[in-house]
């Protein structure tokens, strides 16, 4: 009986001392997440004594034989390639010192043949395990809850190499499918050029396991990413690589697909993210569509729509989280909205306006305004803003019931949103610093979509007669906002 040992405590054990300048490692797969992860190893220890793992970027972890000189790593890649041993697409990297190599764990028999005892009916004392006669490290296990898998106690089989590509382009002239590799490269960094067995010339993205290339190879083309006449291919059908390509980072789909989040909030994190610029209003159609289509090719987590959506979603809370977002109710205005409250400070309050400007030297500042009126009192109140230089040199878009501003300078980009909502004109302004701009246009997003009146305004007409006072700003956290809710 066979067991893995030391997933299920802390995954891989590192060993620094690995990491050495000089030093090579014959990289032989990938995977992303300590599950397939496990899985991968534990194939690879079946044929090697020597399977180390080191990070990469997003998430995944690298799997290698070494290290060794880079003299043998050369040497040891061509002789394992020509035994068919390892991946064709196996190659050599040197990690150099900022790189911690981790010994992979080992499969170790879990009963042992029991001692023979001594003539005299004692067990015999084992003999020390002698040390390794070579330089390479010995591999370190941590004993875990036992976990059968391979009670019949059979070596498990080898890890399947990926042996797919998608073919997306194919040419006559070896010239013309060098420019167009410099071309695809601009959206797949990862093609590489083939030779196919009747000459032709075919850009290639791979290799991938046979499912995982067809998912995505047809999100691709739904995403108008990839040609409608585009297909996968063994790697014996794709010839001879002329201009070497890399292992894409394309996760597996899910077995099922996830359900899909409510398409409103699925469109808040589409605009959020910089791809939709539609109404919130949780119907698809294709601007909804396309804006899903991007953010699968743009990020590349999941070929699943549903599971790229939850993604999404979790990014974005992710972010609204770091940003310190928090239900803001003005008093003064009877305004709500969600805003970045570690950044600013409330500063005061004049006439139709509540004004808070940057905390701690953030460069931020948010205005709210509010006063009895229709069109021409929200025409009047941009000019305000305009006049202020609360939106330097302004765009403006102003339709009936509604004014969006936008500008900038060297310091700031501003954002400005009013409308006009059962009988007053009433808006913000968000003033952010410039080297910030991807969260000045979600902020702007968030400011929009929270955007709600809760309360009286000092300025309310039932309010005239008394002289108003000022009041402190209320701020509720998310949690207490859905409470009242």
């Amino acid at each position: 009986m066979r067991r893995i040992h030391g997933f299920l405590l802390a995954g891989f054990l590192p060993v620094a001392a690995l990491a050495q300048d000089g030093q090579a490692v014959i990289r032989i797969e990938a995977k992303r997440g300590p599950a397939a992860t496990a899985e991968a190893v534990e194939g690879w220890k079946a044929q090697f004594d020597d399977v180390v793992t080191f990070p990469l970027p997003r998430g995944w972890t690298g799997i290698a034989l070494g290290p060794m000189s880079p003299a043998e790593a050369a040497l040891r890649i061509e002789q394992l390639k020509s035994e068919g041993k390892i991946p064709g697409d196996s190659f050599l990297a040197e990690p150099g010192r900022d790189v911690a190599l981790t010994v992979a764990p080992a499969v170790e028999p879990d009963l042992a043949e029991p001692d023979q005892a001594d003539a005299d009916g004692t067990d015999a004392d084992p003999t020390p395990a002698e040390a390794p006669a070579n330089d390479q490290p010995a591999t370190v296990t941590v004993p875990s809850m036992d976990m059968d898998l391979n009670p019949l106690g059979a070596p498990p089989p080898a890890a399947m190499a990926p042996d797919h590509y998608m073919r997306l382009e194919a040419f006559q002239d070896r010239a013309e499918a060098d420019a167009a590799l410099v071309t695809w490269r601009e959206t797949f960094p990862d093609v590489g050029l083939w030779q196919l067995p009747n000459d032709w010339f075919a850009i290639g993205l791979g290799p991938l396991k046979e499912e995982t290339a067809t998912q995505w190879l047809s999100m691709f083309k739904a995403a108008d990413a990839a040609p409608g006449d585009a297909f996968t291919a063994t790697t014996a059908e794709m010839g001879t690589a002329v201009v070497p390509g890399a292992a894409p980072d394309l996760p597996d789909g899910p077995e099922q697909s996830a359900e899909m989040p409510p398409l409103d909030e699925v469109q808040r994190a589409l605009r959020w993210a910089g791809h939709y610029e539609g109404s919130i209003d949780g119907r698809t159609g294709p601007k909804t569509r396309a804006a899903i289509n991007a953010e699968i090719v743009g990020q590349r987590l999941s070929p699943d729509p549903a599971t790229a959506m939850l993604r999404l979603i979790e990014r974005r809370a992710d972010w609204r989280d770091e940003m310190g977002l928090a239900q803001l109710d003005d008093p003064h205005t009877g305004l709500s909205v969600t805003a970045p409250l570690d950044k600013l400070a409330f500063d005061f309050n004049e006439r139709a306006l509540s004004i808070y400007g940057p905390s701690d030297g953030s460069g931020a500042a948010l205005i709210l305004f509010s006063q009895p009126g229709g069109q021409q009192e929200l025409v009047d109140l941009s000019g305000l803003v305009i006049a202020l230089g609360w939106v330097p040199k302004p765009r403006r878009d102003v339709r009936p019931g509604a004014i969006t501003l936008d500008g900038r300078n060297d310091s700031h980009i501003s954002h400005a949103e009013g409308r006009v909502v059962d009988g007053r004109a009433e808006g913000f302004v968000l003033i952010w610093p410039t080297n910030d701009e991807a969260s000045q246009s979600r902020l702007a997003a968030e400011l929009s979509d929270s955007f709600a009146r809760t309360g009286p305004a000092a300025n309310d007409p039932q309010s005239e007669a008394a002289e108003p006072e000022v009041a402190a700003p209320q701020i509720v956290s998310e949690d207490e906002a859905a409470q009242g809710n």
